[in-house]
């Protein structure tokens, strides 16, 4: 494959230090915040007020991850109004996942070569041995990110690169992870009353939430390209994992997002865990979202292999 052609661009040293110093930095530091939420929870100094702001944070995270980013900007899912997509963009941003237009140019990518050569973050392109199948989860769920090679924004986010809103989000995009930082620390300290509420606070409703979040979507990467249920016909080796369906607000339904990727909602009957999508459902009652895709029951019957 002609990686120009496909749209893959091979970064320059430079830029490829800094892709790599950004991300190291999402992998580490939150990873230092959870050991010392560890800590403190093991040493009793954890209040109630850093569980509810860790639990509220995590939910915003993902909420504007799954729901912002992926269906409403990737995938197009739905539509709605102007400080819905903006407060999306904050939340999403705020998740620590990289800028708009990386997160979706990679994405998109990620579709167009599911599983094949070209694909970011396949687990399944590394060999056929347990080692190699351990290497390919692994490389899928982190390492990934490392490589020398980009999504072309041009390529894979055209629609995005027109759009001035967007495009400031995406240059916004240090700020918006710094605010994820803020907000919680703030809470901490006016609720809370003390510098030292004010700290862990940063560390439940920041740091640590930021890495739980984050290990738990990039699960959806690696799990859910391995382990799970089958029952759509795709091109990709794509899956359905309830766990990390879970939580990750109905991500872990991969096998079938990967069936009907336009969908607004990943779950295709009502049982199954797609927090995002009940979500969006609910603001299209609220006339806040419209235009929301599904496929008929008819596709779904027909792409259906089994259970």
């Amino acid at each position: 494959m002609n990686v120009a052609e496909a749209g893959i661009v091979r970064l320059d040293p430079q830029s490829l230090r800094i892709k790599r110093f950004s991300a190291l930095t999402t992998m580490t530091l939150p990873l230092i915040g959870t050991a010392v939420a560890v800590w403190l929870l093991v040493t009793g100094h954890v209040t109630a007020l850093d569980l509810i702001l860790f639990g509220a944070m995590y939910l915003v995270h993902l909420g504007g991850v799954t729901i912002g980013l992926h269906r409403l900007i990737a995938h197009r899912a739905f539509k709605t109004r102007p400080w819905v997509r903006d407060v999306l963009m904050v939340a999403g941003s705020m998740g620590a996942q990289g800028p708009l237009l990386f997160w979706v140019a990679t994405h998109r990518r990620h579709h167009k070569f599911a599983d094949q050569e070209g694909d970011p973050h396949s687990p399944n392109l590394h060999g056929t041995g347990l080692k190699a199948r351990a290497q390919g989860l692994w490389y899928a769920h982190m390492p990934w990110m490392l490589s020398e090679e980009n999504s072309k924004w041009s390529v894979f986010a055209p629609d995005v690169l027109h759009n001035r809103q967007l495009v400031a989000h995406h240059r916004m995009y240090p700020a918006w992870v710094l605010l994820g930082l803020a907000l919680p620390t703030a809470v901490g300290l006016v609720v809370g009353g003390s510098l030292e509420a004010a700290g862990t606070a940063l560390v439940f409703g920041g740091l640590a939430r930021i890495f739980v979040a984050n290990q738990a979507a990039w699960c959806v990467g690696s799990i859910c390209h391995a382990f799970g249920s089958r029952p759509f016909a795709t091109r990709d080796q794509s899956t359905n994992n309830w766990w990390v369906a879970v939580v990750t607000m109905g991500e872990g339904l991969q096998n079938n997002h990967h069936a009907f990727p336009g969908s607004y909602r990943h779950a295709v009957r009502w049982w199954e865990p797609d927090l995002s999508g009940w979500l969006i459902a609910g603001l299209g009652r609220l006339r806040l979202a419209w235009d929301l895709h599904e496929p008929s029951a008819t596709a779904v019957a027909r792409r259906r292999i089994g259970d």
